[in-house]
């Protein structure tokens, strides 16, 4: 049975903050940061958007592409590791605002940023097995960075929703590969406001390890190379990352350049490569083949094998697309962006 993509949405809030304005408050060299991390500016939410709103708006883009009704959907899984409720799930608030439901399987995954790949990899196998006829994958984040930490240039908010079906998919999802460890890159212990991170080791041995051996594991278990690919999307916890992991593996600057969507909206965490799988999906042509390989840190990756077909021609221009939400922008200055992610405090 065939199993992929049937539609898939994006939402990115319009809100910006630019790493010049960061440095300028911190007192530190906005051309370093910026050319370290390669991110120029990042999204930041609104004061009534979370985890949820992101979900509710990148799958209302999802279903206007799939063109089926939402009580078709026999799962919802949402990935984030900034689920508004430490002790409620997202997915029911979700499944209720979308329509769907009450007979429907709703779980929120956590696994730092790979969550929402996760959560794809859980409605591909229920879809193929028969059990559900299509599932409902999200990943969104409004991810946190201490004030002054260098995460603060990159933690942004966003995501993207994609419908799991086994009829009229716009890419097939061919094959997938998932390799992890138990590396502490970083970490958030329970009632920690901000997270940590154990610095340049999040480079080696974490995130380059697990992305590559993923990768690795994908073109050994589907017979692919990387010239077989015409898109290489990566997780994106900077701009250096995923152009130094994908050039290792063999992949050319054209076929990785969609990776840069991080330098004008940051990290997304769980949101980070699908929001990049979405941006890539909004100009694939059929034949097309993309690998799509997510990270999380503690840590681990999941890879994927796309084929795109002859369906997405009718499914593109059904929604408002991934550059569409980058291009709504609104610059704001240091002050606002802390009294909206709360970092005053009284």
């Amino acid at each position: 049975m065939s199993v992929g993509i049937v539609g898939y949405g994006a939402y990115v809030p319009r809100f910006r903050i630019t790493s010049r304005e960061i440095a300028r408050v911190w007192g530190q060299d906005p051309k370093t940061m910026q050319e370290g991390l390669l991110i120029e500016e990042k999204s930041v939410p609104d004061i009534d958007e979370d985890t949820i709103t992101i979900s509710i708006e990148a799958s209302k883009n999802a279903f206007l592409r799939a063109g089926i009704r939402p009580k078709e959907i026999g799962a919802v899984y949402i990935g984030s590791e900034s689920h508004p409720y430490a002790v409620k799930p997202s997915g029911t608030v979700v499944a209720e605002a979308l329509g769907i439901g009450p007979e429907v399987s709703v779980v929120d995954t956590e696994f730092a940023c790979r969550a929402g790949t996760t959560s794809m990899f859980i409605c591909c196998g229920l879809v193929k097995a028969g059990y559900i006829n299509y599932g409902l994958a999200i990943g969104a984040d409004t991810s946190q960075g201490m004030p002054g930490d260098a995460l603060e240039y990159s933690a942004a908010a966003g995501g993207a929703a994609f419908i799991i079906g086994g009829k009229n998919v716009i890419a097939t999802i061919d094959g997938w590969f998932s390799f992890v460890t138990d590396t502490a890159d970083f970490w958030r212990r329970d009632g920690q406001e901000y997270p940590r991170h154990a610095a340049r080791f999040t480079g080696e041995p974490s995130y380059f390890r697990h992305v590559m051996e993923a990768c690795k594991g994908l073109m050994g278990k589907t017979g692919l190379k990387p010239s077989d690919f015409s898109y290489a999307v990566f997780h994106t916890p900077n701009g250096k990352f995923p152009l130094k992991a994908g050039k290792s593996l063999g992949f050319t600057g054209e076929q990785l350049k969609d990776n840069l969507l991080v330098s004008k909206i940051g990290n997304t965490y769980s949101g980070a490569s699908p929001l990049v799988l979405s941006c890539v999906l909004d100009k694939a042509k059929p034949g097309e083949k993309i690998m799509v390989t997510s990270y999380g840190s503690g840590a681990g990756s999941d890879s994927f094998c796309l084929t795109v077909t002859e369906d997405i021609k009718s499914k593109q221009d059904k929604a408002r697309k991934t550059m569409d939400y980058v291009a709504d922008r609104e610059e704001i200055d240091y002050a606002r962006y802390v009294r909206l992610r709360g970092k005053i405090k009284q």
